[in-house]
């Protein structure tokens, strides 16, 4: 097995050099390896490498294309990020609120096994996921200002204010074990059926994760996938194998989401900032075409049509 030793910047040139690609500015050039890191600026390579010779650059591959896909996914997952703790902040709320109303706020009601689905297949995940919230509380109840606060002046943290220490993985479990009533009532504030609401959440926690660690988003996609619904037929994705080839499990399936979870002023402000970014790449891109960025991403070319659909 070889041993990765460490590299200066002037080697990790010469390595970039011997794979074709074009440094026209070595000062440059350092000063972005050194601050980004070099082996995540490579992690974007492959969309610019020979089809024949994945160890090469395309000829004519310039540093700066490189650094421009790094950047654009750097802008993406802010633009995602952002746009997914509004979600998960409505959710957590409506969750708050119609628990709260329908069992009590204290811990001795929202953590009791009976107010959630008790069919023999959810029990375990059900007393599960009350082990985890409770652990969540006790770990990070006392690190907010208003959980201590609660705890302090109340001696308990109402249900609208522990969602503020529960993760959004949790939150979105939290929804697949409620009575079906309470799925229902839930899914009616957001205008979407419970399936299509018990897939969506999962997928927007995934890809929160990403976010929140700095992985490579463009190009991600999530084991679990998102039904077909009137946005893949409207917009004409091509259907293939019995399945849409766009807006499942990929980046597109978040665009998808948004639409649906995200009120209408939000969603069109994400989408003019989403736009804004994938145009600016497309004016630094010479070697590949920003299609080829927006297949991998799992958009259709048609993407901003989603806009003014109904």
């Amino acid at each position: 097995m070889g041993v990765k030793v460490f590299k200066t910047l002037d080697e990790q040139i010469e390595i970039m050099k011997s794979k074709n690609l074009v440094i026209d500015d070595i000062d440059y050039t350092k000063r972005v390896i050194l601050r980004e890191n070099y082996f995540f600026l490579m992690g974007y390579r492959h969309l610019f490498l020979n089809v024949d010779d994945r160890k090469h650059f395309k000829n004519g591959t310039n540093f700066r294309e490189l650094y421009s896909l790094f950047y654009f996914d750097r802008q993406l997952r802010n633009i995602i990020f952002k746009n997914v703790l509004i979600i998960e902040n409505n959710c957590k709320s409506i969750f708050a609120y119609v628990l709260s109303q329908k069992y009590g706020y204290k811990e001795d009601d929202y953590l009791k096994p009976e107010n959630y689905n008790r069919s023999p297949d959810r029990v375990k995940q059900v007393n599960d996921l009350l082990r985890k919230m409770r652990r969540q509380i006790r770990v990070n109840g006392a690190q907010h200002e208003a959980t201590k606060h609660y705890i302090t002046n109340y001696g308990y943290i109402p249900l609208w204010i522990v969602v503020k220490v529960l993760s959004f993985g949790i939150t979105s479990e939290l929804y697949t074990i409620l009575k079906k009533t309470d799925q229902i009532e839930i899914a009616k504030y957001f205008n979407v059926d419970v399936d299509s609401l018990i897939s969506f959440l999962p997928v927007l926690s995934n890809y929160r994760n990403l976010c929140a660690h700095e992985d490579i988003l463009y190009d991600h996609h999530t084991q679990k996938v998102i039904p077909d619904n009137m946005y893949h037929s409207r917009l004409n994705i091509p259907f293939i194998d019995g399945e849409y080839i766009y807006g499942k499990g990929d980046l597109f399936s978040v665009v998808l989401i948004f639409k649906y979870l995200l009120s209408p002023d939000d969603f069109r402000l994400f989408m003019k900032e989403l736009t804004y970014e994938v145009d600016s790449l497309s004016g630094k891109l010479k070697t590949i075409g920003i299609d080829t960025v927006l297949d991998r991403m799992g958009f259709p070319t048609n993407y901003t049509d989603i806009l003014d659909m109904d």
